[in-house]
């Protein structure tokens, strides 16, 4: 097989190449006086902040802040995931998209080529709105990214929305398992579907 022959798979970042949120709300739960759901099986919607009882503001704000913490950017990869990669990643190319703000992209780069650089060759993220920024207007969500890369062969995420517009343009995509959505395999049942990726045909003008 040549470099050529091997498919496309776009990964999501968070939650999927890590778990950023089940490690956001351990940090949240143990210093938050407000209303929290019992534990991360309890996170069934995303963004979660009328669960927690806060303000979207207020969770987007201490998310970002975790993002860039410490804590934040020592982050252990998915151990399943890795372990994926260490012995299927080479017959796949990669590229992570992201949606994040712009002021967390530096240290999520980093992260992913410090755990993934091995097989990951392209970065992407479309930027998450936070107040005070002026950007110019490129994507404005993974389904036009996708659109305009016109590569991929197959995306892993775990946001439905995400995951149907994907859907939308062709793509196979695997809904990785989190407490807000409906995925109905396990991690390990999904990245053997992963596996069996194969490129797709062009599809109408999306080639």
């Amino acid at each position: 097989m040549t470099v050529n022959d091997k498919p496309l798979i776009v990964w999501d970042l968070d939650d999927v190449l890590n778990n950023l949120m089940e490690a956001w709300f351990c940090a949240y739960a143990s210093t938050s006086s407000g209303s929290v759901v019992g534990d991360y099986q309890g996170i069934v919607q995303n963004p979660p902040h009328q669960l927690l009882g806060i303000t979207h503001s207020e969770y987007l704000n201490s998310l970002d802040t975790f993002r860039n913490s410490a804590e934040g950017h020592n982050l252990g990869p998915n151990a399943l995931v890795l372990d994926w990669f260490r012995e299927k990643g080479s017959n796949f190319r990669h590229m992570v998209l992201t949606n994040r703000p712009v002021k967390t992209v530096p240290g999520a780069a980093d992260w992913v080529f410090r755990h993934f650089g091995n097989w990951v060759r392209f970065f992407h993220f479309v930027p998450s709105p936070r107040s005070g920024e002026d950007l110019p207007a490129y994507d404005s969500n993974k389904g036009e990214c996708l659109t305009w890369l016109g590569k991929a062969d197959a995306l892993v995420d775990d946001s439905p929305e995400n995951i149907r517009a994907a859907q939308e343009l062709g793509l196979e995509v695997f809904t990785f398992p989190q407490p807000w959505n409906d995925s109905e395999h396990s991690v390990c049942e999904l990245l053997n579907k992963v596996s069996r990726i194969s490129i797709r045909q062009p599809v109408g003008a999306f080639y």
